[in-house]
């Protein structure tokens, strides 16, 4: 077994582990919204803009040149990034509708949306744990940046399904959640894409972690705490430039 072969899954089992301590973070769930939740989302997204979207870019430029029959546009891999954000938009509004308008403690979704979303947020997962073998970008330092940005970025969306569906995201949710990572590792380690199917993943999942972040910061009852986003916004991005 290789030194990069035991980070990787040691990363997965930090991603699992989010999710099955989950009644130990319960202190996050408070208002105003939780300085660390705020920051860990600012962490999120500066991997998306600094780090992710300008290597799509890059990409893209590739494939533009060298697969011109599959990618027609220019916008195309940042219509899959579009695409991303847009489906988990509508995962939130079929939640918030299925509620009828009221606080989640008050009206619980049903059992149907509940597995609806955890299907979807479990190959959510999945993609994720799959990109921790498949990154666009080989070595420890990308290795430790995506891992470090994504074990955050499970913090804020396990504190998110926990708020919609409460003792079903404890009993089932977060297990399904914690297993669909090491799927998403297995099939990393045992398949390989086209480069060209790759980058269309990780736009995928730009645009999906967009939506995650800012779902949880912008309602205006949670008092998020906008330094704190900021800050953690502006540490990562340093960071991610420095190195």
């Amino acid at each position: 077994m290789t030194a990069i072969l035991v980070a990787q899954l040691l990363a997965a089992t930090a991603f699992a582990a989010v999710h099955l301590f989950s009644p130990r973070l319960a202190f996050l769930d408070k208002v105003p919204r939780s300085r660390l939740l705020s920051a860990a989302g600012g962490v999120s997204l500066a991997y998306v803009f600094v780090h992710l979207l300008p290597e799509l870019a890059e990409r893209q430029a590739t494939a533009v040149t060298g697969a011109a029959r599959l990618l027609r546009a220019e916008t195309e891999l940042f219509l899959v990034a579009l695409a991303g954000l847009v489906v988990f938009y509508g995962l939130e509004r079929l939640v918030a509708r299925a509620r009828g308008g009221k606080r989640p403690e008050d009206a619980p979704a049903p059992a149907a949306v509940f597995w609806i979303h955890i299907a979807s947020f479990a190959l959510y997962n999945a993609l994720i744990g799959y990109l921790l073998v498949r990154r666009e970008e080989a070595g420890w330092a990308s290795l430790a940046t995506y891992a470090l940005a994504m074990a955050l970025h499970f913090a804020v969306n396990d504190r998110g399904l926990f708020a919609h569906h409460g003792a079903r995201h404890l009993a089932a949710g977060r297990w399904l959640l914690a297993g669909a990572v090491y799927l998403g590792l297995a099939a990393g380690l045992a398949t390989s894409v086209p480069e060209l199917a790759l980058a269309l993943l990780f736009a995928f999942l730009a645009g999906g972690i967009v939506l995650n972040v800012m779902k949880e910061e912008l309602p205006e009852e949670r008092e998020s705490a906008f330094w704190a986003l900021a800050a953690g916004a502006a540490g990562y991005a340093a960071l991610l430039t420095a190195i």
